[in-house]
């Protein structure tokens, strides 16, 4: 009888949690919303009035001000994955992955520009909070990219020592050129993500360059090479460093 009265309360115990996680959910949902519409300095009373309850109901499934914060802010880095992790898996011209990648985390902060707002200002906590959100989006970008520029360094038979340090440099990159244009919005989406799609792709070529390797941005490149010289393959052709040089 005792193991059936544990068992019974369990039970109850797990349902219990699992209704205060949908609520949870729930209300991010809600805070988001609440956010788009009345901008990142957004209040505790636009929220509840958004998700339909009082304020105490909402300090019932929020610690704080900041545990809420933390939450949208974790809602905010899944949505900002759910786009980004199919552009950097995506196959295809190298010139195209990186436009596609550049494009998708601009696409988020176009589409959410107070929530971006929300969470990088941080103005909404009532106490320091443990975890750097925008960090943790920038950490997990950047290793994302870092395996994929040290896969293509080693498949060219470079050293991918720098695919760290290098994939950090290009989230930075990206990261405050987009925060510069959601403030002045002086040119297109399109045209941001064409112009740092340049830079990008320069940079890569030249570090390619510097090994012998002449790559064409344009042409498919896969890093399935099982048993073939990835340099035989049309798209990618062996020059000497200094070629540029003895034709000047």
């Amino acid at each position: 009888m005792a193991r059936t009265v544990k068992g019974g309360t369990d039970a109850r115990r797990e349902r219990w949690k699992g209704h205060r996680e949908a609520r949870r959910a729930e209300f991010v949902e809600a805070t988001v919303r609440a956010i788009a519409e009345h901008g990142p300095d957004v209040g505790m009373d636009e929220i509840a009035a958004e998700a339909g309850v009082s304020k105490p109901v909402l300090y019932r499934h929020f610690a704080d001000k900041s545990d809420l914060y933390l939450a949208v802010g974790q809602r905010g880095t899944e949505m900002l994955m759910d786009r980004l992790g199919p552009a950097i898996g995506q196959d295809g011209p190298l010139r195209v992955r990186i436009k596609g990648i550049v494009d998708a985390y601009l696409s988020v902060i176009e589409e959410h520009p107070n929530l971006y707002r929300f969470v990088v200002r941080k103005s909404f906590t009532d106490r320091p909070v443990e975890q750097d959100v925008v960090d943790q989006d920038k950490q997990l970008i950047a290793a994302a990219l870092a395996r994929l520029l040290g896969d293509y360094l080693r498949g060219f038979g470079m050293d991918s020592g720098g695919a760290e340090p290098w994939a950090h440099a290009l989230v930075g990159m990206v990261q405050n050129a987009g925060d510069w244009w959601l403030d002045r919005q002086s040119m297109t989406r399109a045209s941001l993500s064409g112009y740092l799609t340049t830079i990008i792709w320069h940079a890569i070529d030249g570090l390619l360059r510097s090994a012998g390797v002449e790559l064409d941005p344009d042409a498919p490149l896969t890093m399935d090479f099982p048993g073939a010289d990835p340099f035989d393959e049309p798209h990618l052709r062996l020059v000497a460093p200094d070629a540029d040089a003895e034709e000047a």
